[in-house]
């Protein structure tokens, strides 16, 4: 978002225009302290406790009562980055996997030590991630306008990069249908400047696609959407959500039924992005097994930056505030139990009383 707080970019949204994030100025140790102790700012470097119940996990409605943990608190894993994505949890490996577009790598910080080392150099750009239902990682590149997948023995399979004989615009976001296809979104925003890939005309209007990853058939399941972003199933994989970031605000969160795992219908609008006064976005989207879809949201400034979850009849029930733009977010750990989230130049994590619907 601009430093005007205009929500009017070209097409009406805020995404369009990514600024990068520049870095505060670090307090003396002494006056960081005092604002730590009044209680002023809170310390996430984990040095200082935070006193439970969190006072960043908001409760709007009774039923987030049901998923919110009165002794857990959200904990920073990670800073440092330019503009984090794509988190995705490794079951076998016990690892959650990130992209840093900018700066063309994925990271990964480890379950047991909470190591986090440099994992995929270069990345292709790369902004989502998921594991397919074999446990191979695929990834949205936005610098090669590529879905890949990593196999085993360490290659890349190449699972969609045109489309009618015009190259992708830049793949975003996807998650895998239990078909084995492969459902991911086109907005382009890696190919709108050269921070986040290739600065470069879009060839495509953007889209929703459907790629088999056998026989490498590919449709489109939709084309009704400004900038399609984020994306996930219902628990039963019989609805598809699909965030929109682009057009006027306020931005949709959209919902279709889907059609024999393979087409959709009966568009409608889920939810939309306003809360205590302000106007923002949702970005990357999970649901958890009771149905509740669960957003990473931001460009709207504090007390909005962060999680806001949604009951399945797009109630807002809840919101995690978090001090930066959250830009996705996943389920992991062995209980699928933990919350990770990438925002802006960090990681974050939150156990919750709610499961992952999926296992990524």
């Amino acid at each position: 978002m601009s430093a005007n707080n205009n929500h009017h970019h070209k097409n009406g949204s805020p995404f369009l225009n990514r600024r990068s994030f520049v870095a505060a100025s670090a307090l003396a140790g002494g006056a960081l302290l005092s604002r730590l102790v009044s209680g002023d700012e809170r310390d996430w470097s984990g040095a200082l406790p935070t006193r439970y119940p969190d006072p960043d996990i908001v409760q709007l409605d009774p039923r987030f009562g049901n998923y919110k943990l009165g002794n857990a608190a959200i904990e920073r894993l990670h800073t440092g980055s330019r503009w984090v994505e794509g988190p995705a949890w490794n079951g076998v490996g016990k690892y959650l996997v990130w992209s840093d577009i900018p700066s063309d790598v994925q990271l990964r910080w480890l379950e047991d030590d909470g190591r986090v080392s440099v994992f995929r150099n270069p990345a292709g750009n790369s902004n989502g991630n998921t594991f397919d239902n074999e446990g191979r990682q695929i990834s949205f590149e936005h610098g090669t306008r590529r879905v890949v997948r990593y196999e085993y023995d360490g290659s890349v399979t190449v699972l969609a990069s045109e489309w009618q004989g015009k190259p992708l615009n830049a793949p975003n976001d996807g998650v895998v249908h239990p078909d084995g296809s492969v459902w991911f979104t086109d907005p382009g925003y890696g190919s709108m400047s050269s921070y986040e890939g290739t600065r470069r005309p879009l060839e495509l209007k953007e889209a929703v696609y459907r790629v088999d990853s056998r026989s490498g058939e590919m449709n489109i399941v939709t084309d009704e959407v400004h900038k399609p972003n984020g994306l996930c199933f219902s628990p039963d994989y019989r609805k598809l959500y699909v965030t929109d970031t682009g057009g006027p605000a306020p931005l949709p969160i959209l919902c279709w039924d889907v059609d024999d795992g393979r087409a959709l219908r009966n568009r409608r609008t889920f939810c939309e992005m306003e809360y205590d006064g302000k106007t923002g976005g949702a970005d990357g989207i999970r649901a958890d097994v009771d149905g509740n879809v669960w957003a990473g949201a931001g460009w709207a400034g504090e007390g909005f930056d962060g999680v806001h979850v949604f009951a399945a009849d797009g109630d807002r029930i809840g919101v995690i505030l978090l001090p930066e733009i959250c830009s996705n977010l996943c389920f992991g750990g062995a209980k699928r139990n933990r919350l990770f989230m990438t925002a802006s130049q960090s990681v974050y994590s939150l156990f919750v009383n709610a499961r992952g619907a999926h296992f990524c």
